[in-house]
């Protein structure tokens, strides 16, 4: 009991990007203008693909679903450092840190999930036209997002619950800018074997099963467009999925970088910068992704835009509405 009173009083130590104070202002400024933008640009891609007859199909529910989850993955970690930052302070309490845990391990597991389910859409789109609405019906698109919802909410819920009995000292240091589960673990004063079991095996869920089932869906896709006899049919087919591959390209690349880098170099500044990528950037860069390189979301930016600047202002001309449409 004392352990435990100890260990819900105490407060850790981010250690930060940098010690050095004169960086922080130059820090803060940079964080700041990205989460702006990660937030502004995932709301605008969500309010689009709402708005907009054209985006109601599966492909886009899944889009908003992921802007959402990226809103709310960089929520979990760069409101805290921008804070501490502008106070020029390091501390973070416990229950902070839990519920940050949570919340990260949340969001990163929803990211991994709907990135796989979004490969799987291309899949049945390319491979399986004909049964195309039929599979992703919109019931069965809520459907996976509900089951991965709950799967990932049960799954950070039983990393916590696991983690309430670890004691920690006062004042315990955390070489990162946020509270990492991998990194609460290795500062814990208690056996954190069954802790390190579970997050091996999260690790395998959330990792190796969805890369799997992205690199299944891209062989399929991959294969039945080298049977199409039409180059411009196997690229028109292939550009849907330009978008989603960028994503998961940059998303996987920033991961795995972060894991090497702590395995070659054992260096916890060069995990850090690493988590940076896919943490702050990759949820900021993909609304610009899906924006620059996808004409159905240009098309209805342009039609969003012309409804706000234009129609309130009395009816459309002829010219307006073929710039417009529907």
């Amino acid at each position: 009991m004392e352990a435990e009173n100890h260990t819900k009083s105490s407060q850790f130590i981010l250690l930060g990007l940098s010690e050095d104070p004169e960086l922080h202002p130059l820090l803060l400024g940079m964080f700041l203008c990205m989460y702006l933008l990660t937030v502004l640009g995932n709301l605008l891609i969500i309010l689009v693909t709402s708005c907009d007859l054209h985006l109601h199909t599966p492909m886009y529910f899944f889009l908003s679903n992921l802007s959402f989850v990226d809103i709310c993955f960089t929520s979990t970690i760069v409101p805290k450092m921008l804070v501490n930052l502008q106070a020029h302070r390091k501390d973070i309490s416990y229950m902070e840190c839990l519920t940050q845990v949570y919340f990260f391990m949340l969001f990163a597991g929803m990211d991994d999930f709907l990135l796989t389910v979004m490969a799987y859409d291309r899949f049945v789109a390319i491979c399986h036209p004909l049964k195309y609405l039929i599979i992703m019906s919109p019931q069965h698109c809520s459907l996976l997002v509900l089951i991965t919802w709950l799967i990932i909410v049960w799954v950070s819920l039983i990393h916590i619950l696991l983690m309430k009995p670890l004691t920690f000292g006062m004042g315990t240091e955390i070489p990162h800018f946020f509270c990492e589960l991998a990194q609460v673990l290795k500062v814990s004063s208690s056996d954190t074997l069954i802790n390190n079991i579970v997050l091996l095996i999260a690790t395998a869920l959330f990792c190796v099963f969805p890369v799997t089932g992205i690199l299944f869906s891209y062989c399929q896709i991959i294969s039945s467009l080298m049977r199409m006899s039409s180059s411009t049919s196997r690229y028109k087919a292939f550009s849907t999925c330009g978008s989603h591959l960028c994503v998961v390209c940059l998303f996987y690349g920033t991961s795995l970088g972060v894991y090497l880098s702590s395995a070659v170099t054992h260096s916890s500044r060069a995990s850090m910068i690493a988590s940076v990528m896919y943490t702050v950037v990759t949820p900021m860069l993909n609304p610009f992704i899906y924006s620059l390189r996808n004409k159905d979301v240009k098309g209805a930016l342009r039609r969003l835009l012309c409804r706000v600047a234009s129609c309130p202002k009395g009816p459309l001309t002829s010219e307006q509405n073929v710039h417009c449409g529907p």
